[in-house]
């Protein structure tokens, strides 16, 4: 084995996943990661199909389940809060609940794969990378800190906005696109007093608007807000407070308990505001790099499959190198024919689910809408055979 030396940068899901199955298969895995430790906070994420197959064989699936988000249904309501539509049958964050889908939060997922992947991972908490310097035998990375240490290969897994893939690729202009929508989410107090419910609502002429579940046994509840822009938006993703005062003046004059959802939102501890959008790339590797999950192919929370497609890509990443035995531009190569379909047509199903959201939202203001051939989400979702390594 060879280029058993490996730096991940980004600690959320994507990265310890990858660890896990690394360690396990002799590499030395360190993890670089921008806050002081785990990031706290985030939506519901789903963990579906494929994925949960692979959380099964890292031993991890019962404790998904343990703390998977308990709902016992949703309701829409108008601008009053009078109750429009209800199902106990299912939900607007994670479908149908005779599913084998499993949502949970973002930071209990996090957390369970980071405990799985054990102490054998050497993280470096607070830093981040600030250059990167390729030669035949390695790549030289200068972390933020100072410190300057040399690896085998690097795998960005830090997000859309991949520090990684801007300092190896070029600018995130040359690979996002911009699906006119922006989205906050926060935790707030469950003032609204949900049990295991979540309450959303549709601002009139819009397609988008907000909502709460309650969530960690109704002592909180997760905030989603969001709101339409055709074009992208001119902000720095860095700075919480601007991201506020954008999302609180597009929202402005909203109704039902937009306002006071609005105020929980300056003091929120861990506020996180994005766009819609998705990362495409010809190639998710260059050299002895290569990036992994929304780095390299974003689909959006519109696709609901960004989380799994972050935990396989994750698993046949490790399994690629392990087959190639350490060889880099095999591995790499490899990983990119074993998941192209797959990240393609769930990259599309973001954009069907948009065109389906759209449609509702004209017919309900008497427009003519174009007729949509909407994909079978379920078939999607499983389509990829989980192969051993």
């Amino acid at each position: 084995m060879k280029n058993t030396k490996v730096l991940i940068s980004g600690a959320s899901v994507a990265g310890p996943a990858l660890a896990y199955w690394l360690e396990r298969y002799g590499f030395e895995v360190t993890i670089v990661e921008v806050t002081d430790g785990l990031r706290a906070g985030g939506q519901a994420i789903d963990v579906r199909g494929p994925a949960l197959e692979v959380a099964e064989r890292m031993g991890v699936l019962e404790r998904i389940r343990e703390q998977r988000v308990q709902m016992r249904g949703m309701s829409m309501v108008d601008t009053e809060g009078n109750e429009l539509y209800r199902s106990e049958e299912r939900t607007i964050t994670a479908g149908d609940f005779d599913s084998p889908d499993i949502e949970i939060l973002r930071d209990d997922l996090s957390r369970i794969i980071a405990d799985a992947a054990g102490d054998g991972v050497e993280y470096l908490f607070g830093d981040s990378i600030a250059a990167l310097e390729e030669d035949g035998d390695g790549v030289r990375v200068t972390f933020r800190s100072g410190t300057v240490r040399t690896f085998d290969l690097v795998v960005g897994a830090d997000g859309a906005h991949s520090n990684t893939r801007r300092l190896v690729f070029g600018p995130e202009e040359r690979f996002i696109s911009h699906l006119g929508t922006y989205l906050g989410v926060w935790t707030a107090p469950n003032f609204l007093g949900l049990d295991r419910w979540q309450v959303f609502h549709q601002m009139p002429g819009s397609a988008w608007g907000g909502g709460v579940m309650s969530v960690r046994d109704n002592e909180e509840v997760r905030v989603y807000l969001g709101f339409e822009a055709a074009e992208p938006l001119a902000y720095d993703y860095r700075d919480s407070a601007a991201q506020k005062k954008i999302l609180a003046d597009a929202l402005a004059g909203g109704g039902w308990e937009l306002p006071r959802l609005l105020e929980t939102m300056w003091d929120a501890p861990d506020f996180h505001f994005d766009s819609m959008a998705q990362i495409k790339m010809d190639s998710w590797s260059k050299g002895r790099v290569v990036l992994l999950g929304d780095a390299g192919y974003c689909g959006s929370p519109l696709s609901g499959q960004g989380t799994s497609m972050a935990i396989v890509g994750a698993y046949v990443l490790a399994g690629e190198l392990k087959k190639a035995g350490g060889d880099h531009r095999e591995a790499f190569a490899g990983y990119e024919r074993e998941l192209r379909g797959y990240v393609a047509a769930n990259q599309e199903l973001a954009l069907t689910n948009k065109a389906r959201v759209d449609a509702q939202r004209d017919a309900e203001m008497g427009k003519e809408t174009e007729l949509v051939d909407f994909q079978d989400f379920g078939e999607i979702v499983n389509a990829f055979t989980v192969r051993d390594y």
